[in-house]
C-alpha cells in the first residue's frame, strides 16, 4: 500500500478525534456548563462537577442515544487503532477496516439521533466535541475505505 504512513497518521488522528469528542464531551456549551453524550459538566466558583443528562429535560431515548454515541465513539477509536497498527506492521487489515466502517456508521447514526433529539437549552451553542466527531468520522472513513481499496502485492 503506497503512502501507508499517511494512513497510519490519519487513522491515529481520527481515533484521537473520536475519543476526545465523546469522552471530553462539549457538544454544546452554555457559559461554564458543557453538555456531551456522556453527561454534563458544570464549573462554578472554580469547582467543577460532573452531572448526568436528566437535568436537561430530554427523553430517555435521547439519553440512551447519548450513551450509544459515547460507546460507539470509543469503539470506533479502538478499531481505528487496530487499523493503524496493522498498517504500521506492513499488513493490509481489511477485516479491521470493514469493522471500522461498521463501527463508524453505527456511531454516526446514534450521533445524529442524539443531535436531533437534543431538547435545547436556552443559550446553548455548538462546541468542539461535535466538530471533532465530524472530523473523526471523515478521517476514519477515508482511512478505512483506502485500506479496503488497497491491493495486496504479489508474493514472489
Amino acid at each position: 500500500m503506497k503512502h501507508r504512513w499517511i494512513f497510519v497518521v490519519l487513522a491515529l488522528l481520527a481515533a484521537t478525534a473520536f475519543a476526545m469528542s465523546v469522552q471530553g464531551g462539549r457538544w454544546w456549551s452554555i457559559d461554564d456548563v458543557t453538555i456531551g453524550p456522556y453527561g454534563a459538566k458544570h464549573c462554578f466558583g472554580g469547582e467543577c462537577k460532573n452531572a448526568g443528562l436528566a437535568w436537561i429535560g430530554g427523553s430517555e431515548r435521547w439519553m440512551r442515544t447519548g450513551m450509544g454515541t459515547w460507546a460507539g465513539g470509543l469503539l470506533s477509536a479502538l478499531m481505528l487503532l487496530v487499523v493503524a497498527a496493522g498498517l504500521a506492521a506492513k499488513r493490509i487489515p481489511k477485516l479491521a477496516a470493514k469493522t471500522t466502517i461498521v463501527a463508524i456508521a453505527t456511531t454516526v447514526i446514534a450521533g445524529i439521533a442524539f443531535i436531533a433529539q437534543f431538547p435545547g437549552v436556552e443559550g446553548a451553542g455548538l462546541d468542539r466535541g461535535l466538530y471533532l466527531f465530524i472530523g473523526g468520522t471523515i478521517a476514519g472513513l477515508a482511512t478505512a475505505v483506502s485500506v479496503m481499496r488497497a491491493v495486496k502485492p504479489p508474493v514472489p
